[in-house]
């Protein structure tokens, strides 16, 4: 087992109602917010209303920024610290899935000082504070609710990957359940299908931690069991609530400690995807995830065997890689390239992004030779 610290500073209120103790945080921290959040669904589900009722209960006032998309952009991250600075907010709300969470990160950061948001990706600036950030989570998939990571995309430089600071967590999240019942079937099965992805980022791994090992297993069979009964009934309150949990405690550091690292390389090659076709995230891991195990199958045979029996009680890789890809095809989320229109066509423009962003993984390294033969097993 490798050494390390434990360091999650976020206060997690979860629960059906716990946004009624929004307007008290939130005034504790000054008397001028910035929301950000995506399209319109929030207003037409009633959850804007709330939020603003309770600010508006505790005296506060508010600018705000929408139109967030689901590959989120640098360039609307810039725009939203713009008003920010503008209006001299003391707070930032965000109110959405992953993808708002992480635009409102890079503008928690960026507020207090006179960069651009490109420029911490880029290792121009190193952020010292932040304005502080609470998270409204509307979609559970990417845990970005309980971590200091924030993944954007920038069209300029054809690039989309992570940051990661101690001033990317929110100082608050509120996880309600009932504010997912809105979201759609498919967006649904992509959040499963994320979480299911950062759960095997951390098991593939470099280093051994039987408890984190465990945690890993754990997480997925709960997502694999309560998915059945959640895409029966998308309003199911104990089905909707634990798929939360499993996508907060796959990605807030937990399984990950006693490992040397987690992997990514799976993450490295879906951005591409999303990069350039506008793939939803959740989307492009559950394409690549399985044409990556196929492929990488001579290195990882033993643990996709001990993956296998724990969590579907098979004894073989490639009986457990055929798991994988029943239950994915059985919350209709897509296995195959051409599922989400993307062609042999397209394959050279991939590889030249897979190319131009490094695609690889921390312990199971991608090179370049690898790029075509699992883009034909994703095919």
């Amino acid at each position: 087992m490798n050494n390390f610290t434990m360091y999650n500073p976020t206060k997690l209120h979860f629960g059906k109602g716990c946004c009624e103790k929004l307007g008290e945080k939130a005034k504790k921290l000054g008397n001028k917010a910035l929301l950000i959040y995506g399209k319109n669904s929030i207003k037409k589900n009633g959850i804007y209303d709330l939020i603003v009722e309770q600010l508006e209960k505790n005296n506060m006032t508010y600018v705000e920024y929408g139109g967030i998309k689901s590959n989120p952009l640098n360039t609307d991250a810039d725009e939203a610290v713009a008003l920010g600075r503008d209006a001299k907010v003391d707070c930032v709300i965000a109110i959405g899935g992953g993808s708002v969470i992480d635009t409102a990160k890079m503008v928690a950061i960026c507020i207090p000082t006179d960069n651009k948001v490109w420029d911490f990706y880029q290792q121009k600036a190193v952020p010292e504070k932040s304005v502080p950030l609470i998270a409204v989570l509307t979609l559970a998939a990417t845990g970005s609710e309980m971590n200091g990571i924030a993944v954007l995309q920038n069209h300029e430089t054809q690039q989309k990957f992570g940051y990661r600071s101690k001033y990317c967590f929110p100082m608050h999240s509120f996880l309600d359940p009932t504010f997912t019942f809105s979201v759609p079937a498919n967006y649904t099965a992509y959040g499963v299908a994320d979480l299911i992805a950062h759960s095997l980022e951390a098991y593939f791994g470099a280093g051994e931690c039987t408890l984190s090992d465990r945690f890993c297993f754990s997480i997925i069979s709960d997502a694999i069991h309560w998915s059945e009964r959640l895409f029966k009934n998308l309003h199911d309150y104990d089905a909707r609530a634990a798929i939360m949990y499993d996508a907060t405690m796959a990605l807030n550091g937990q399984i990950a400690y006693g490992k040397a690292n987690t992997d990514w390389g799976v993450h490295a090659l879906g951005h591409n995807l999303s990069l350039l076709f506008d793939t939803p995230h959740g989307a492009s891991l559950s394409i690549m995830y399985l044409a990556w195990m196929k492929h990488f199958k001579p290195t990882i045979e033993q643990k996709l065997i001990k993956l296998g029996k724990v969590v579907f009680n098979v004894e073989t890789a490639d009986e457990c890689i055929n798991k994988f890809e029943e239950f994915f095809k059985s919350i209709n989320t897509p296995t195959r390239l051409s599922e989400a229109n993307i062609f042999e066509k397209d394959f050279d423009k991939i590889i030249e992004s897979f190319v131009h962003n490094r695609a690889t993984g921390y312990n199971i390294k991608i090179t370049e030779k690898d790029y075509a033969p699992i883009l034909k097993l994703a095919r």
